[in-house]
């Protein structure tokens, strides 16, 4: 194991509590909404404890709480068995906490040494503290198969290594709590079976993890007990070998969650949307799509299965008029441009094209703008929202907003909040009921539940299929391949920016798709 690196903590003798952590009595409002009520948890040394619950049940700001980032109004906190006060960061990091959050926090041009030793460097200068921590880093990447290139720039690293830094900062402050914040919501399937091996790696060396997520999956394959959050409130914790994915998703919810997509089989119509030979070649000069084509009827859903960067993404944006590209495009029958003036997000909506993109904070939404003015992006020349030739109908828009936010039951229902208040699966609802509601011809959604908890999935599900149902088309992208086999009537697989098969989803299976999108079996 490593020894002598910098943490800034005073040795102590080994606490005798059996829990790494406790919460006693901890509430925290922020003005009229109470995100935390009286809550009091304890997570054993040495294990991997999972925290489930709705978006906005209060999960994050629990743990933000621990880390110091909020300070609670009410409650206490122990570490090893003794009474501890946390009033920031750094005294989350004296305590022995770690913290790996949902969007990491690393400087893009800087390389991975200089990323970990950031804030905790010895000295004026650097080489000495470069030095030390290249040879920590070794041993860590040996303990725990968290080998990552100590000279390699951050931001020329895929997610799941910058993930792997993010974790070896905190260990390498000698953190012996490690809270992780949705950590697999940006990872392909193989990451998130490595992060899996290094988190038990962690436990069996003794460290304790705190795994926040909304996975059932997970919860079930990796912890060891799980606690269940509702509305800011702790409902349960258990033992996670005695319960099951249907027991907890009650407990999050609190009703009854159908963990399967519920649909009737698809009666496909005429075709809505024709793609042929579709080429992209970005800035590099690097052909991301070649000679893509496909098919998309009415009254069917469309799944796009891939490992991240195998061209999902430029084809979302193509149909969506925000990639350039070759080849034809065509709706209802209709040609659409893939260059010029002419092509662009907003005529793709005239044409009755809706888009949920992949990134909701890149794309989807501005997160300083009210959930109001978020709704009317891309349909503000809409006939219902105009008061005059010269001025918007804001009191529509916001009336519009709030039915929107009771039908999609987005939390808070405050449609005067800006939308970085929201959690992200309720971001997420407010995309998909600007989008879904405008009752389009074509419905390009991409990662439709990405960080959204289970009685969201299930909502936005239900949504999707109704559409569906409705006779409209929909192409949908997704990483999670129960999500695609769940919702898919047709499965088509990318990889390296070309098709690599397509098959029926009741017909094939997730073996059969992982083997396409590692490049190997289907049919050109």
């Amino acid at each position: 194991m490593v020894t002598g690196i910098h943490t800034g903590r005073q040795a102590t003798a080994a606490p005798v509590s059996p829990y790494a952590i406790e919460l006693r009595g901890v509430s925290k409002a922020f003005g009229p909404v109470q995100a935390n009520k009286d809550i009091s948890i304890r997570v054993r040394r040495g294990t991997i404890h999972g925290i489930i619950g709705e978006n906005g049940a209060g999960k994050s700001t629990l743990m933000s709480i621990l880390y110091g980032f909020y300070k609670a109004d009410a409650g206490e906190i122990l570490i090893g068995g003794q009474p501890t006060a946390i009033p920031d960061s750094q005294a989350a990091i004296r305590a022995g906490i770690g913290m790996v959050f949902q969007h990491f926090k690393l400087v893009p041009n800087f390389t991975v040494l200089e990323n970990i030793i950031l804030g905790v460097e010895e000295g004026r200068l650097l080489r000495p503290s470069l030095s030390k921590a290249r040879g920590a880093l070794k041993q860590l990447a040996a303990d725990y198969e968290l080998d990552v290139d100590p000279d390699a720039v951050v931001e020329e690293l895929s997610v799941g290594h910058q993930q792997r830094v993010e974790i070896l900062k905190a260990l390498y402050r000698q953190a012996d709590i490690l809270i992780l914040d949705e950590p697999t919501g940006v990872l392909t399937p193989a990451e998130a079976d490595h992060l899996f091996r290094i988190l038990r790696g962690l436990r069996d060396q003794g460290k304790t993890v705190i795994l926040i997520t909304h996975k059932l999956r997970e919860i079930m394959e990796i912890t060891d007990e799980v606690s269940v959050m509702r509305r800011g409130t702790m409902v349960a914790t258990v033992d996670t070998a005695t319960t099951s994915p249907e027991h907890l998703a009650e407990l999050m919810v609190g009703r009854k969650v159908l963990l399967r997509v519920d649909k009737v089989p698809a009666t496909p119509g005429k075709p809505v949307l024709e793609v042929e030979n579709l080429c992209v070649t970005d800035a590099s000069g690097v052909q991301r799509l070649k000679n893509v084509s496909l098919q998309v009827r009415a009254g069917e859903i469309l799944g796009i299965a891939g490992v991240a960067g195998n061209g999902q993404t430029e084809l979302l944006q193509v149909l969506g008029g925000t990639q350039r590209a070759t080849g034809t495009l065509r709706l209802n029958g209709a040609d659409l441009p893939l260059s010029g003036s002419a092509c662009n997000g907003q005529a793709r909506r005239a044409a009755g094209v809706a888009h949920v993109p992949e990134d909701r904070h890149e794309e989807g939404l501005i997160l300083d703008f009210t959930a109001w003015e978020n709704v009317a992006f891309g349909y503000h020349h809409a006939p219902e929202y105009q008061k005059n030739a010269l001025m918007m109908d804001n009191d529509a828009l916001r009336r519009d907003t709030e039915a929107k936010i009771a039908r999609f039951d987005v939390r808070p229902a405050n449609c005067w909040l800006p939308a970085k208040s929201f959690s992200g699966g309720n971001q997420q609802k407010i995309v998909v009921a600007r989008e879904i509601e405008r009752n389009p011809d074509l419905l390009l959604v991409g990662q439709p539940t990405r960080g959204v908890d289970i009685g969201a999935i299930e909502f936005i599900h239900q949504q999707i299929v109704a559409l569906r149902d409705a006779g409209k088309a929909v192409l949908l992208v997704s990483v999670e391949l129960d999500e695609i086999l769940g919702l898919s009537d047709r499965v088509i697989v990318m990889f390296d920016g070309r098709i690599m098969g397509e098959r029926v989803a009741a017909d094939t299976n997730e073996r059969e798709l992982g083997l396409m999108m590692a490049g190997m079996g289907g049919t050109p």
